[in-house]
């Protein structure tokens, strides 16, 4: 197949990382980047951390300067959306009116905020938090009067949810599951987050219905499903997200949790690949598929994808990480804990630096590193590793970890 006209859609930093792989890869012809978002390509963690404290300006979120697309003859349109990919033509339309021709289409459109469908939630002052512009409309809240009311307790909650503490807001945060973080965490970390929380303030609702944010044009309250009211001038949904993979549906992709990828990050068209969060995809290291949301995943599956794009056979199986920041806390995870059968907790959650080793037959899946760098940094050699560890030295803080590899 004869590459010369590649087409992104997505913007993001599956979008961009592709598009400079290519480039980097040898690709003289012209790559096309759609993104529906104003601005060029940015880091989106720092949305619900620094950018939305002020502490970094926008500039500083872009993961390229502009000029640089010129430079490297990427053709930015910003501003548009893709409305329709024609296969049969080869061609992805825009809201604009234009049609970009493609040899290769590379689909990186990543994961929307689910929606809550509750009443009210068409209020003034219910965010979301996924762009620029959301971080930018959620920002005056921290200077503003009223509590802020988090629906949901996952990972842009609560980092949200410090950063509204640290800047002196009441805060109330409302979870239906009996833990924070339940559907990414193991208890040990669930609970030192719950405590932490509660530590700087926030009022903590565990087992919390939600039914319905209360007011008329802007929101004052959120009604929960026993009748309490707890009043607010500001809400955040954060409820989880969704791949979006509505461009791919229509155009007859294979869909399932995601646009359903092949090891080379091919679609069930030969000529459409996808990355990002909007993939399902196999992994050789899990033995099963999934879908991730995360900056490295976005990063290291879009280089594949070039690569393949490229004419290669690079098979994506990268070891999954992840990151938090809350107050003084960084979490840092390496691996997929699901499926383990035994949990190591190293060091001490009240100092506020300790690990959660997750194993499985006796070798490392995952480590939740809490304040510990090294424990991440050496979790990722042991997994990588695969070697047998014994559950008693690993928890004995003084074992060097190094001694286990």
């Amino acid at each position: 197949m004869t590459v010369e006209r590649i087409v992104i859609i997505g913007a993001g930093q599956a979008g961009a990382q592709a598009a400079v792989s290519l480039r980097q890869g040898g690709h003289k012809g012209a790559i096309t980047m759609i993104g529906a978002e104003e601005a060029p390509p940015y880091q989106r963690p720092p949305l619900s951390k620094a950018y939305l404290k002020g502490d970094l300006d926008e500039a500083r979120l872009y993961l390229r300067p502009a000029e640089f697309y010129e430079k490297q003859e990427i053709a930015l349109h910003l501003g548009v959306h893709a409305t329709a990919i024609d296969r049969k033509a080869k061609t992805v339309s825009t809201d604009d009116g234009e049609a970009h021709a493609y040899d290769v289409l590379l689909i990186a459109t990543g994961a929307p905020p689910r929606r809550i469908t509750a009443p009210g939630a068409d209020l003034t002052g219910v965010h979301y938090l996924r762009t620029l512009a959301d971080s930018d409309a959620l920002r005056p809240m921290l200077a503003a009067p009223g509590r802020v009311v988090i629906v949901g307790a996952g990972y842009i909650g609560l980092e949200v949810a410090a950063v509204a503490r640290q800047a002196g807001r009441e805060v109330s945060v409302l979870e239906m599951a009996p833990r924070v973080l339940a559907r990414v965490a193991s208890e040990p970390v669930s609970a030192f987050y719950q405590e932490l929380h509660k530590a700087a303030g926030v009022d903590l609702r565990l087992g919390a219905a939600f039914e319905a944010f209360e007011g008329e044009g802007r929101i004052h309250g959120a009604r929960l499903a026993d009748g309490e009211i707890i009043e607010c001038e500001t809400a955040l949904v954060g409820i989880g997200a969704a791949p979006e993979v509505s461009l791919a549906t229509e155009a007859g992709l294979d869909i399932e949790n995601g646009i359903v990828v092949d090891e080379y990050a091919r679609t069930s068209d030969p000529a459409i690949f996808a990355a990002g969060d909007c993939t399902n995809f196999p992994s050789p290291r899990y033995g099963r598929r999934m879908r991730l949301e995360s900056v490295p995943n976005a990063i290291e599956q879009a280089k594949a994808a070039a690569a393949n794009i490229l004419g290669g056979e690079v098979v994506y199986d990268a070891l999954p990480w992840f990151w938090s920041d809350q107050y003084d806390v960084k979490l840092q995870t390496v691996g997929l804990c699901e499926g383990h059968d035994d949990l190591v907790v190293r060091g001490d959650p009240a100092e506020k630096k300790f690990a959660v080793w997750y194993l499985k037959d006796g070798k490392a899946l995952a480590v939740d590193a809490i304040n510990d760098a090294i424990s991440f940094a050496m979790g990722k050699k042991l997994i990588t590793a695969g070697v047998t560890l014994d559950p008693a030295k690993l928890g004995d803080r003084n074992v060097d970890l190094k001694t286990l590899v």
